[in-house]
This record gives C-alpha cells, structure tokens and sequence, in this order.
C-alpha cells in the first residue's frame, strides 16, 4: 500500500468498519513511516498520525506539551472552522486541559474510584444477569449489537447518574447520533449545524436535570454534578452539561461496543470460547483482550505547544497529532502475535484507555461492567454462532459494532 494512501485511510470514516483495509494501512504505516505528515483532501485539516505504541505512549506522557485544545479529535475542516469562529459548545474533559481539567475532573472522580465502584458491585451483577436473562428470552436468535449490548451499559451509566428509565432510549438516541455524525444510519446530519443541534437537544434535557438536582438535592451522581461547585462557584450550565454528556455518551457506548465486539471475537474464534468456558477465572485478562481488540476509542489528537522531535520527525509547534489507539494496540513491538485473539493475554499493555492526566476515568467501571456480563453469559450460553454478516459503524472517533446477528442456545 501506498504509505500516503495508508495516511490518508486514517480520516475516512468508511475505513473503521472495514478491519482488514484499516489494519493493513496501520501495518504500512508502523512499518514505513510510524510517524506519518497527512496532508488529506481539503475536507480535513492536516494532522501528524502517529502509530506505534511507544510514540504514542510519549506524547500522553507530556500533557503540557502535547495538549487537548484547541483540536481534541478529528473532525472536519468545516467543522473546525465553525468552532474557531463560534467557540466551543461542549467542554468536556476530552476538550479541555490543566489546570481546568484537573479541577472538572475532580468533580467526578470519587464517583469512579474503585472504593466506590464496589459498593454498586451488586447493581451491575444485578443488570449483567438482566442482558443475559433478556437473550434467552428472545428464543435462540438476535442482533446482539442492538438488542442487548447497548442496553446493558447505558442502564449501569444512567442509573449511576440517577436519570429515570422512561428517558433511557432518548439518551440512546443522541448517543447514536453524536458519535455516528459519519455513519448513514446513525446520524441526523453531518453539517456543523446539524451536530449542533444535537448538543442543543442534549443540553435542554441536561440542563432540565441541572435544576432539578439543584432545587431537590439527591445522593446521585447527577446531583453531585448538578451542585458542584469550584473556586466557590456553581458549574455554569454549559460545563453541567458537558460533563453529563461526557459520562452518559462515553460511559456506555465505548462499554457496548468491547461488549459486543468481545463476543463478536468469541464467534470468530471458537477455540478461545471453549478455552473461557473451560477456565472462567481467564475472564479478567479476556475482557482486557476484548479491548485491546475492539479499541472503541479509535483516536485522540494533541496540539504540540513548542517544537518537538517525535520519531525521527520534527513537530512544529501549533500542529496537531492524531494518537492512533488501534495502531498502538496492534504494534508488533510491544504485543507478541499481535493479531492473534487469546483470551489469557498476559502481559496486556494496550492504550484503549489513553494513559497520563486525560486516562479514562470510567476505566474501572467499564471493565466491572463487561467482567460481570461475560461471567454471567459465558456459563450460560452452551452454543453461538453467526446469523448473518456483522456491521461496523463508519466512524473516525467512537465506535463498533453496530449490528451482529447471531443464533445461539442459552440456559
């Protein structure tokens, strides 16, 4: 392949739901040219793409000088444009950094520490056996992706937030359309004004909630939000906002898409099944292979504040660098038979939680999440198999399956 071509198969969307297309690029690229100028078609601006384990790992080591703003991820011209001009609507920890970052952070951080992730140990258990007890109920046969993976996180994330059931499949909604701006059937639209739009209608339901929890204080995690406050004042509407997005986008759907895509992997490799079923304590370093293999997460970008040497390449101070997760999880000179799915994958050093000051906060959750789904399916599930051709969402930032049929027999 080409190694601008390969660059170039970073920005399209398309390229993520085709696996075997976007890892021979990433290959190339690793091999060629690991820290890679792309210069794409002007409906992207250019970015360095960085590829391999180790430059990656480096440049999350360096938050000062490599930072969030004023490009975290990958987004088209038109809408970096539109944000230069308008300013930023949504500020999540994603787009923002120290010492903002580490004040908004804190907000939330108790919530997330696994001190108090176990006290709600027996909730998740509880919703795990829910998803389980839900696929048996559909007779033998369903599309997983749609019908039980994405269920299950979103019912953990927005119990923790304390939102009602009833609005469970409006917040579904929006997920689906902020991260599948690029996919045909996810999105609404895929103009700056369209995305916009979609925060909008995010933000009204949030800010609803903000005032709610201010007026009648609650012991959940959208109240603790909600009353927040830093440097003695109150999170303005916007920065509530941004935060609840954060957490019910991210807190599920990164979490369905390694659910979905572990199983997807378990079919695919049926040795590695029986191997699971055989030995259930290899759960642990299964689920850790689940998303090194997924990588849900499929970039961040970083904005070099001075000039740097990164791979042999000088990065100018003001460019931006895309830290590509599912190249660094694939690296050959980190991962022994990196290609390989193997369930007691061990050591697994993989960055589909980033690394540094911006690592994932809901990290321990989510593996809490998916430990207890397999444990629960993995003794029940006595065979699975393929009922069709699994789908991929087109995507450049957040992402999986989208739908995966598949016929099964389940105690």
């Amino acid at each position: 392949m080409n190694i601008d071509d390969a660059g170039l198969t970073l920005a399209d969307p398309t390229a993520y739901a085709d696996d075997q297309r976007l890892h021979a690029a990433l290959s190339a690229l690793r091999r060629e040219d690991p820290v890679h100028r792309v210069d794409p078609l002007p409906e992207v601006n250019p970015f360095w793409a960085v590829t391999r384990h180790a430059d990656v790992l480096e440049v999350e080591r360096q938050h000062e000088t490599f930072i969030n703003e004023p490009r975290p991820i990958l987004v088209s011209a038109a809408q970096d444009r539109y944000t230069a001009e308008h300013g930023r609507m949504l500020r999540t920890l994603v787009h923002i950094d120290d010492p903002e970052h580490k004040a908004m952070r804190s907000v939330v951080a108790d919530w997330f520490r696994p001190r108090a992730l176990r006290e709600i140990e027996v909730d998740v258990r509880r919703l795990a056996k829910r998803s389980v007890d839900k696929m048996a109920e559909l007779g033998g046969e369903c599309d997983f992706a749609q019908q039980i993976a994405v269920d299950y996180p979103l019912y953990v994330i927005l119990s923790l937030l304390g939102l009602p059931e009833s609005d469970f499949p409006r917040i579904l909604q929006l997920t689906q359309e902020l991260f599948g701006s690029d996919d045909a059937e996810l999105r609404r639209g895929r103009s700056p004004e369209e995305l916009l739009q979609v925060l909008l209608d995010f933000f009204d339901y949030f800010n609803r909630i903000t005032a709610d929890r201010r007026a009648n204080p609650t012991g959940d995690l959208a109240s603790t939000i909600a009353n927040a406050r830093i440097d003695g004042e109150h999170l303005s509407e916007a920065d509530a906002a941004s935060q609840y997005v954060l957490i019910a986008t991210a807190g599920h759907d990164t979490t369905s898409s390694t659910i979905a895509g572990g199983l997807q992997a378990l079919v695919a490799h049926p040795g590695e099944m029986k191997r699971l079923r055989r030995d259930p304590e290899l759960i642990p370093s299964a689920v850790e292979e689940m998303i090194r293999w997924v990588t849900p997460v499929k970039e961040f970008m970083r904005t070099a504040t001075t000039d740097y040497e990164l791979g042999g390449k000088r990065i100018e101070a003001g460019e931006s660098l895309l830290l590509c997760y599912p190249s660094a999880n694939r690296d050959e000179a980190v991962f022994d038979d990196p290609f390989r799915f193997d369930v007691g994958r061990d050591p697994n050093r993989h960055l589909s939680f980033g690394f540094g000051a911006h690592v994932c906060l809901g990290a321990t959750l989510a593996r809490m999440e998916a430990r207890a789904f397999f444990a629960e399916l993995v003794p029940r599930l006595q065979w699975v198999e393929a009922a069709g051709e699994p789908e991929w969402s087109d995507t450049t930032f957040v992402g999986g399956l989208k739908h995966l049929p598949l016929r099964y027999r389940i105690t």
